[in-house]
């Protein structure tokens, strides 16, 4: 198969199911460009700020979103099961299924004061699934900080070249959000002086690599910005940090994109390879490895996190949900390509088997080798170096937005306890987050990310259910998020099903009890969902009557 295709197949595609299927979402959720925004009426100068422009909001969402997820599940995905149930997958779950539960958990957030879904779960669900549904998301966030964290200073550690980038970006973003909102500075400058101050940083880092250690000033550093950035105003580090940390993703994108053009790569890996693998069938375990290369909860918590608190007019959210995360499907397309037809199957060059390389856990050098070989004519040796840069810098981009997050739903559900209420400071509550998450990265982390990405695409699951009932109450259609709701309950179940299996023969008692936990948390907000459910229609046929 032709990389050159492949790509504007992919391409073509993303554009159509952009312009029609996400026109169809706006007029479902009535975008109304005239309302204003909880931005604009709960201002508050720290977390409710009104963008200084749609791309700027469009870079902070993207770049929170992007970690390394559509990056490394189409790497190791296609080794297993073959390029196209992954290329499937990736482009048609983009389209009708993380698209929509992108754009539904952001026009839902906007209705409800810019609140999260757990607050909305609520409203529809009840508090009792409130409780709990919040209770797994801070979680689900603290181990997303603790993991995130710890395999940032691992890389850090194992690639002193992008230390210099990964901690210089900070000041440049203050100061690139000072230009932009206190100095009055035009967007098109700042952004200018933003991007050139980073990729200043990154060459700086190629020619002069800090050394330090792991479990010393890295991963302390990585704790003492997560925390500060979850305090400071919104749009003074973490939103133009992530804007201009976007554009090297931007950057790695079309170098790669005309890299295709230019290298004409064939995929050598095959399309299909076997329906059973060691990790499980292809359903639904292919699903949940791909992750957010095609749908992630962890999105429902950026949309109505921190973007809802930022939308300036609601005109721009297809553009910023939907798009954001067609751009992301993109990217895993881009991943795919890179390691099914940079390396190869086998008889290759040392080094360059694709097989070889994800059984040995390699995954990011296996993207940072195959992504070289398809950018070499533009980049030629720093093809590997841009690339795991690419990839590191979103890794830690989710750090400061998965901290602030972890902080709200702390405020929205347990400042609500007297025994807790101490959570409504965020100073308190943002440092213990921190401190859970300090101990899981020093501690068990490794263990506990066996179970993430089914937890995660369960997030997503419950969260398009949780959207599916909010229109249900307003009498809208509710087919475009119900289906995608069940299908992904039933691949997450299933899988952490088989996981279950696993963990019990092994005798592994604490990932069994966590994946226990997690069923049950699946079963309890769908029985409840169908019984409100259920209420609503003989209601509505008691009032036929």
């Amino acid at each position: 198969m032709s990389g050159i295709l492949l790509s504007a197949i992919g391409i073509v595609l993303f554009a159509l199911g952009y312009l029609f299927y996400g026109g169809l979402l706006e007029r479902l959720f009535e975008v109304d460009p005239s309302k204003p925004t909880p931005a604009h009426y709960k201002y508050d100068g720290i977390d409710y700020v009104p963008a200084k422009h749609w791309m700027v909001l469009f870079g902070h969402h993207f770049a929170a979103i992007a970690g390394a997820g559509p990056i490394l599940g189409p790497a190791i995905a296609c080794a297993i099961w073959g390029w196209l149930p992954a290329v499937l997958w990736i482009i048609f779950g983009s389209i009708f299924l993380g698209g929509v539960h992108d754009l539904s958990n952001l026009m839902v957030s906007i209705r409800n004061d810019g609140r999260s879904v757990a607050d909305t779960s609520e409203k529809v669900l009840g508090k009792t699934t409130k409780l709990v549904f919040s209770l797994f998301l801070w979680l689900s966030l603290v181990l997303v900080i603790a993991v995130f964290s710890a395999s940032s200073a691992k890389t850090l550690e194992t690639t002193p070249q992008i230390v210099i980038p990964t901690f210089g970006i900070i000041p440049m973003a203050i100061i690139t959000g000072l230009m932009m909102y206190r100095w009055g500075i035009n967007t098109v400058v700042s952004t200018i002086v933003g991007v050139a101050i980073l990729f200043l940083l990154i060459l700086l880092g190629w020619y002069y690599p800090i050394r330090w250690s792991y479990e010393g000033w890295l991963l302390c550093l990585l704790f003492i910005y997560a925390y500060s950035a979850s305090l400071l105003p919104v749009n003074i580090i973490l939103q133009p940090r992530d804007y201009i940390s976007a554009f090297v993703l931007f950057f790695g994108m079309f170098v790669g994109y005309l890299g295709i053009i230019l290298t004409h790569p064939v995929l050598r890996t095959p399309p299909f390879i076997s329906f059973h693998s060691q990790q499980g069938p292809l359903l639904p375990m292919m699903c949940v490895t791909i992750a957010c290369g095609a749908i992630s909860g962890f999105h429902s918590l950026i949309s109505s996190g921190t973007t809802a608190k930022q939308l300036d007019n609601e005109r721009n959210a297809k553009k910023i949900a939907y798009g954001a995360m067609l751009t992301e499907g993109a990217l895993a397309l881009l991943a795919l390509i890179s390691v099914c037809g940079g390396l190869y199957w086998w008889g290759g060059p040392k080094g360059m088997i694709y097989p070889k390389l994800i059984k040995e856990g390699k995954w990011i050098v296996a993207f940072g080798k195959g992504y070289a070989e398809v950018t070499k004519p533009i980049l030629g040796v720093l093809g590997m170096f841009i690339g795991i840069t690419m990839l590191k810098t979103f890794i830690v981009t989710t750090l400061d937005a998965a901290t602030r997050i972890a902080r709200y739903i702390g405020e929205e559900w347990l400042s609500e306890y007297r025994a807790f209420r101490f959570m409504k400071n965020m100073y308190l509550n943002t440092a213990v987050v921190i401190g859970f998450a300090t101990y899981l990265a020093l501690g068990p982390w490794q263990k506990l990310w066996q179970v993430f990405g089914a937890s995660n695409q369960l997030v997503a699951a419950i969260a398009l259910l949780v959207v599916s009932t909010w229109l249900l109450l307003r009498r809208k259609q509710t087919l475009y998020t119900l289906l995608p709701a069940i299908f992904m309950l039933l691949v997450t179940i299933s899988a952490l099903v088989i996981q279950l299996m696993k963990f019990i023969s092994a005798r592994d008692i604490v990932l069994s009890l966590i994946t226990f936990f997690l069923i049950a948390l699946a079963i309890f907000i769908v029985e409840e969902s169908i019984r409100l459910w259920i209420t609503r229609k003989f209601l509505k046929n008691e009032k036929a009557r």
